[in-house]
């Protein structure tokens, strides 16, 4: 399958797997996902690689429906500021395509954030890492997954 469902297996972590078409013309990943398996926007959740103070990267994991606030990662990651990384770094640093970036089994593991928000779901959706490709778990395995730090991070 991909590097996240072998981790989360390897880990006896409970999950479920949830595959859709893809259409190649779509951009807006993570609505398609929600659309494509009948779910609410606030329990499918974006994962985004942000570039703090122009170096390190950091990973940021937020409701699709919602915007990452620049200024509440970089307060979170103790950073002066923060921006988007570029396609290319993040497909360098986490072994996934645009689209199909997994939170989950990273090529480098980096510092990671999840909205406060999905503390209110007891199962989120996230990217199995690639296209039409989505696991179900809880908020908390996610969380012990990837190390992640629990934070608001949308305005």
């Amino acid at each position: 399958m991909t590097p996240a469902i072998d981790a989360l297996k390897k880990a006896k972590v409970e999950f479920t797997i949830h595959e859709y078409h893809h259409e190649p013309g779509c951009d807006s990943y993570g609505l398609e996902a929600a659309e494509k398996l009948g779910l609410q926007l606030e329990q499918v959740f974006k994962t985004l690689v942000v570039q703090l103070d122009g170096k390190q990267l950091v990973v940021a994991i937020i409701p699709v429906a919602a915007k990452l606030s620049m200024k509440l990662i970089a307060k979170a990651a103790k950073a002066k500021k923060a921006a988007m990384a570029n396609a290319d770094d993040v497909q360098r640093s986490t072994g996934y395509k645009l689209g199909g970036v997994s939170p989950i089994a990273q090529k480098k593991a980096l510092k990671t954030y999840i909205d406060i928000s999905a503390e209110d779901h007891p199962q989120i959706y996230v990217s199995g890492g690639q296209r039409g490709l989505d696991i179900e778990l809880a908020p908390e395995q996610l969380q012990l997954m990837t190390k992640a730090q629990v934070s608001p991070l949308t305005s």
